[in-house]
């Protein structure tokens, strides 16, 4: 199976690496792990992330144009460098009204301490 994450040990510019596709909805790993991901989106102008809910809290940070994210009906417009945590279990969607990039990172550890 190919390797599809990013290079360790090698500089490069995260919003570089990762292209625009007419229509489409493009995500490449940087790293995976079982505790986590780093992903870097890019999500063309009318399309969208659907409605879900992960069970892990998820950070995202806009790097190139603008987002819509909806987290359990509140929506938020995100610029670059904008950054917002969506809660494990909320319900939300992502939305590209212009094209934008972002970085995705889930974190699937730490919850063995949270009392619910």
């Amino acid at each position: 199976m190919k390797n599809t994450e990013q290079e360790r040990g090698k500089p490069f510019t995260i919003v570089d690496i990762i292209e625009y596709v007419p229509k489409s909805v493009v995500i490449k790993t940087v790293i995976k792990r079982i505790t986590g991901n780093v992903s870097v989106v890019s999500i063309d102008s009318g399309e969208v992330l659907t409605e879900k809910a992960s069970p892990f809290d998820t950070f995202i940070h806009i790097i190139d144009g603008k987002a819509e994210v909806v987290i359990n009906d509140v929506t938020t417009n995100l610029e670059v460098g904008q950054a917002i945590i969506i809660p494990g279990h909320a319900r939300n969607s992502i939305m590209a009204n212009v094209r934008f990039k972002m970085v995705s990172t889930i974190i699937k550890s730490g919850y063995e301490d949270v009392v619910v």
